[in-house]
């Protein structure tokens, strides 16, 4: 599986940008794919998951501004971002676990396969 991350960009406060990560080779019926950010000097977080099915889960921090979607016959899940402020300046990553799910994926180590990152930089 290769995942393909892009849209990142320069933007100031209060601006947009949209995500996309497209997954090519192998594809899951059932997954969970994530969005997770690194700011330098700190740890990977999660931002926001949907799994196949449409259910979505975002982090507190972008509650309300960040919206997760899928759209399977393209096999692609986007992160449209909203009311963006220099905290969210990051490197972003998608990430899928493959198969089924059970809970809410918070944690880097349990995903399978991770996309290169694409930069975030939001100006104040």
């Amino acid at each position: 599986v290769q995942l393909q991350a892009s849209g990142g960009g320069s933007v100031q406060a209060g601006g947009s940008l949209r995500l996309s990560c497209v997954a090519s080779g192998r594809t899951f019926n059932r997954y969970y794919m994530g969005w997770f950010r690194q700011a330098p000097g700190k740890e990977r977080r999660f931002v926001a998951g949907i799994r196949n099915d449409g259910g979505t889960n975002y982090a507190d921090s972008v509650k309300g501004r960040f919206t997760i979607s899928n759209d399977n016959g393209k096999n692609v899940v986007y992160l449209q971002m909203n009311s963006l402020n220099a905290e969210d300046t990051a490197v972003y990553y998608c990430a899928l676990k493959g198969g089924p799910w059970n809970k809410v994926y918070y944690g880097a180590a349990s995903y399978d396969y991770w996309g290169q990152g694409t930069l975030v930089t939001v100006s104040s």
